[in-house]
């Protein structure tokens, strides 16, 4: 039974690890050419849905608002939910559009992007970007989403990058974030998939946004953003990644909100799975996108991975040095497989980031992120209807890039 269920395991992590190591090696090779400047401007609308973020999003708004695109086609908005009343005022001093949140139910971004965007009249927009109450753009963000709709895309993804390291914990989760991004982002879309979507920094076509934020079983879900791509995936819709298009995003400063923001995450996988597996939600013909995105989503966490290796090499040692008769397959079987896994990590990892104190940075901090991963699968509820917040505080000027 053990050694069923090993090489069963075994079998599990080699298909886990050669995604990753494929999708990491094409990421990498992506040359991305961009899209050239249009001269005709799409209409965009901002959307920042800000939950008890009093500390950045008046710089947030504030940076939107003097984005370098064209100001006569592009307007900011914001879901204010629970924010203090001076911080209400502060925003609409900027100026800009901001629509106080009164939930009977419980809040969430859904909700507030819900009533943020059935507050605007469609036809006023082509596009409609979002942006989280932390999230600020680099120059040329806009007119990057302008060339790539123009180009024929109706949905991009914009590259999503650390906006803080005053933590070593926000070191390594803007690593995290980066290897993603080669993996999930721009791997995808080098071998012709859909680019994952992130939760920001994504835009779409306006009324197709709303459509989608007007199905019922959208405003409960924590990771509504999961839901928008498994619609977009369903309808056939590209996604593309834009990876020198940057907004940056504030990084987890500690292990406890690093554990309470992946919880959410973990979660919103389940509920994405369990819908991508329903019958009656996929009818018919199912597309590449469909599969791939059928595997990204039983992949286990990056960090939860190299956690599953560490006890089953130390058995694997054990059984070596004890003559263990079932220990399979074989302990050099799993070394390799384990070392295949840390290589698809470290390629993934921007050339900008290959330092040695970066590394050191984030050694110790890395074991304590995968505690933090085993604890909250402990935690896990799927069917959880409060809205888990991550603080954000970091709104100092921007790092270049």
């Amino acid at each position: 039974m053990i050694q069923t269920s090993l090489i069963c395991l075994f079998i599990y992590l080699a298909v886990s690890v050669g995604y990753l190591l494929v999708f990491s090696i094409s990421g990498k090779a992506r040359k991305y050419k961009g899209y050239p400047i249009v001269s005709k401007k799409k209409r965009i609308a901002l959307l920042i849905p800000s939950y008890k973020e009093d500390a950045v999003i008046v710089h947030t708004a504030r940076k939107a608002k003097e984005h370098d695109y064209p100001h006569d086609f592009f307007d900011v908005y914001v879901a204010a939910d629970q924010l203090k009343p001076e911080t209400v005022s502060a925003l609409r001093s900027i100026p800009v559009n901001v629509q106080v949140m009164k939930f009977k139910e419980n809040s969430s971004k859904a909700r507030s992007l819900n009533a943020l965007i059935n507050s605007i009249e469609e036809s006023k927009y082509d596009i409609a970007m979002i942006l989280d109450g932390d999230n600020v753009m680099a120059p040329g963000c806009l007119e990057k989403v302008n060339s790539a709709f123009h180009a024929g895309f109706r949905c991009v993804q914009l590259h999503r990058t650390a906006k803080n390291s005053n933590t070593d914990m926000a070191v390594l989760d803007g690593l995290i974030e980066e290897v993603n991004n080669t993996i999930f982002r721009n791997g995808q879309r080098a071998l012709g998939f859909s680019s994952a979507l992130i939760g920001s920094g994504m835009s779409f076509e306006f009324r197709q946004l709303k459509t989608i934020y007007n199905i019922p079983s959208i405003l409960g879900n924590p990771g509504c953003d999961r839901e928008i791509d498994t619609v977009l995936i369903k309808e056939g819709i590209k996604i593309e990644y834009i990876p020198d298009a940057y907004v940056f995003d504030e990084k987890v400063p500690t292990e406890q909100v690093f554990e309470r923001q992946r919880l959410r995450w973990m979660e919103s996988q389940l509920i994405h799975l369990s819908i991508i597996l329903s019958p009656s939600y996929f009818p018919g013909r199912r597309g590449k996108d469909f599969w791939n995105r059928l595997i990204m989503n039983t992949l286990l966490p990056r960090t939860l991975l190299i956690a599953i290796f560490i006890p089953i090499l130390f058995l694997g040692v054990l059984s070596n040095y004890f003559d263990i008769a079932w220990f399979r397959p074989s302990l050099l079987s799993w070394i390799v497989l384990f070392l295949m896994l840390c290589l698809s990590l470290i390629i993934a990892v921007p050339a900008k980031d290959m330092k040695k104190e970066v590394f050191a940075k984030v050694l110790f901090k890395f074991f304590a992120a995968m505690l933090s991963m085993v604890k909250g699968l402990f935690r896990l509820k799927p069917s959880r209807k409060e809205f888990l917040h991550t603080p954000k505080s970091f709104h100092k000027e921007t790092k270049e890039v």
